[in-house]
This record gives structure tokens, sequence and C-alpha cells, in this order.
């Protein structure tokens, strides 16, 4: 594991659980909330670490 968090990749439902939202929130405002995703195919998915370093700058 990196420092902030580690590079496992998670799905926009497994982010919005996280942060309490709706996984819709999510996929909606990743790109206003300055959050990295990655396109695999046709499915959308977040770095863990990424999530870590949002949270730490924005809520702290």
């Amino acid at each position: 594991m990196t420092a902030g968090g580690s590079n496992r990749l998670l799905t926009p439902e497994e982010v919005a659980a996280w942060l309490k939202v709706s996984e819709i929130t999510v996929k909606n405002n990743y790109p206003a909330w300055g959050i990295k995703a990655q396109k695999i195919g046709r499915l959308l998915r977040f770095r863990e670490r990424d999530i870590v370093a949002y949270l730490e700058e924005n809520y702290r």
C-alpha cells in the first residue's frame, strides 16, 4: 500500500457507499470534484488513493 491509499480499483457503487452518497451522484459529480476516473471498456473505476487524496484535501 502506498501513502494515501492503494492502487485498488473501486466501482462507483463502492465509492458511493464510502462517501455516503448515491451512485448517480458519484457518476455525475466526480469531474467537478476533481477525482480521476479510469475507464476500463465501458466501466468506470476509481483508484482508492485518489478518493483518499480527495477526502484529505477537502475534508480535513
